[in-house]
């Protein structure tokens, strides 16, 4: 399975990897989501707009969420991520999820490597590949012969 990201130029200018999603609202609709790449994150956190665009229950208080600048309260949501395979299939992920409360916490939702861990991962600028790898895709790393 293969789930390609992209380059994403951010309303900072910088241009980050992003994988586009789906997040499954408590109102039973889905809502495109970019996730930020961050392979320093334990676990995917939503970012408030996200919550609140969701409408997901919110089932309790979570763990602090730390990072370069400090810690933010979190709570906990279930719910359902969806990624489309380069074969058009959908690729489901149930689980728990911290999401930020306070909008100026977090500017974009991060996919940390409670989810990333179990793909290879390729974020190439170089060559402009961002993806997931799993299940019969695999990669090779060769030299360049150019």
């Amino acid at each position: 399975m293969r789930i390609n990201g992209e380059w994403l130029q951010c309303l900072d200018g910088d241009i980050r990897p992003v994988i586009r999603g789906a997040i499954l609202g408590g109102d039973g609709v889905w809502r495109i989501v970019q996730l930020l790449i961050d392979t320093g994150a334990d676990r995917t956190v939503f970012s408030a707009d996200v919550l609140a665009e969701s409408s997901l229950a919110e089932l309790e208080a979570d763990r602090a969420v730390g990072g370069i600048g400090g810690t933010i309260a979190t709570v906990t949501v279930e719910t359902r991520l969806r990624f489309d395979r380069d074969d058009g299939v959908a690729t489901f992920f149930r689980s728990r999820f911290a999401a930020c409360t306070q909008i100026e916490a977090l500017d974009m939702s991060v996919l940390g490597r409670d989810i990333l861990d179990l793909f290879a991962l390729i974020i190439d600028r170089r060559s402009d590949v961002v993806a997931m790898i799993g299940g019969q895709h695999a990669y090779t790393i060769h030299p360049r012969t150019n």
